[in-house]
C-alpha cells in the first residue's frame, strides 16, 4: 500500500494553499491524501459555550476545519482518495509524527494566527527542520504553485552530496521521480566561487583558477546525476553551473519553476535532526516557488 501524503491544515489561506497543491501531487503519484489539523483544543475548553455539552467548542471548530479542507480536496481532485482528521496535539509533533508513516508532509508558508510580517511560519520551519520524510513548504505565486513552467530546480551540493551507500543523493532521487511523474523538466544547479588567492592541484592542472572551478563544479553536476539518468532516461535534464553564491543561484533559477529540491543532512545524538543550513533557510524563506527539504535518510 502506498504511503499517504500528509497535508497540515489549520483553515487559513495558505494551508488551503498547501491542500490544492498536495491534492494534484497526490493524483500524480497515485498516493491517498491525509489531512491532518492539530490542535490543544483542551486547552480552549470553557472559552466559549458549546452547542454540544459533551465537545468543546474548540474541538467542533477543528472538525470543521478538517472537514472544510476534505471537501475542497475532494472537489479538486476527485479520484484522490482523502481521510482528514482532528488531533489534540500540538501540530508540530503531529506533522512530525504522522510524517513518519508517510510519503512526505506538506504545509503552507504561515499558518492561522502568524503575524503576518513572518517571512515562514514557526511551524513549518519546524516541520521542514526535524521531519524524517520530504516536506514540502508551499509558497511563491499561483504559476508557480499551479505548475505552469514545467520545470524542476534541484540544488546540488559539494560532491554531489552521495546518498548513504555512495550513490545518487535523496534528493536527486527525489528530483528525478518529480519530474518523471509530472512530465517535467529537471534543471540540476552548481553554484561555484573562485576565492582569491586559493591554490589547489585542480588549479595547478587547470592553470586559469577560474576555469577550474567551473570545471570542479561541472564534474559534480555529473557525478550527481549520471546514474540517475541513466535509470530515467525519458526525464529530460539541464545542468546549470553558475558563477556566485548558491543562495543567489538557486533564488533565481526558482522564479520560472514548480518547485526547487534541495537536500538536508541528519545530525545524531544530541544533534539528531536535520542540519537546514543557510541555503535551505533562505530556500524556505524567500524563494518564489514551492520548496522540497528532503532528508537524506528517509
Amino acid at each position: 500500500m502506498e504511503l499517504p501524503l500528509v497535508v497540515g491544515v489549520d483553515g487559513s489561506h495558505h494551508s488551503l494553499q498547501a491542500v490544492d497543491w498536495a491534492v494534484d501531487a497526490a493524483a500524480r503519484h497515485a498516493v491517498p491524501l491525509r489531512l491532518v489539523h492539530a490542535s490543544l483544543w483542551e486547552r480552549y475548553e470553557g472559552i466559549a459555550p458549546a452547542a454540544d455539552p459533551e465537545r468543546p467548542w474548540e474541538q467542533i471548530r477543528a472538525e470543521e476545519i478538517a472537514a472544510s479542507a476534505a471537501e475542497r480536496a475532494r472537489r479538486r481532485g476527485p479520484d484522490v482518495k482523502v481521510a482528514a482528521e482532528v488531533l489534540p496535539e500540538d501540530p508540530v509533533d503531529a506533522l512530525l509524527r504522522t510524517g513518519r508513516e508517510a510519503s512526505g508532509v506538506v504545509v503552507g508558508s504561515r499558518g492561522r494566527g502568524e503575524l503576518a510580517g513572518l517571512l515562514l511560519g514557526s511551524v513549518s520551519l519546524a516541520v521542514a527542520a526535524r521531519a524524517t520524510c520530504p516536506v514540502t513548504v508551499v509558497r511563491g505565486g499561483e504559476p508557480n504553485r499551479g505548475g505552469a513552467f514545467g520545470r524542476i530546480v534541484l540544488g546540488v551540493g559539494e560532491a554531489g552530496e552521495p546518498g548513504e551507500a555512495g550513490g545518487p543523493s535523496a534528493a536527486a532521487r527525489f528530483a528525478f521521480r518529480e519530474a518523471e511523474a509530472g512530465g517535467r523538466t529537471l534543471e540540476a544547479v552548481r553554484a561555484w566561487r573562485a576565492p582569491a588567492g586559493e591554490v589547489t592541484d585542480d588549479l595547478l592542472l587547470e592553470g586559469d583558477p577560474v576555469r577550474a572551478h567551473w570545471a570542479r563544479a561541472e564534474r559534480t553536476l555529473e557525478d550527481a546525476l549520471r546514474a540517475l539518468r541513466r535509470d530515467h532516461p525519458e526525464v529530460s535534464v539541464d545542468r546549470a553551473t553558475v558563477e556566485g553564491t548558491a543562495r543567489k543561484a538557486l533564488l533565481h533559477a526558482a522564479a520560472t519553476a514548480d518547485l526547487l529540491i534541495l537536500g538536508a543532512r541528519r545530525g545524531h545524538g544530541h544533534t539528531a535532526g536535520l542540519q537546514l543550513g543557510r541555503i535551505a533557510h533562505a530556500a524556505l524563506h524567500h524563494a518564489p516557488c514551492p520548496v522540497v527539504i528532503v532528508p537524506e535518510r528517509y
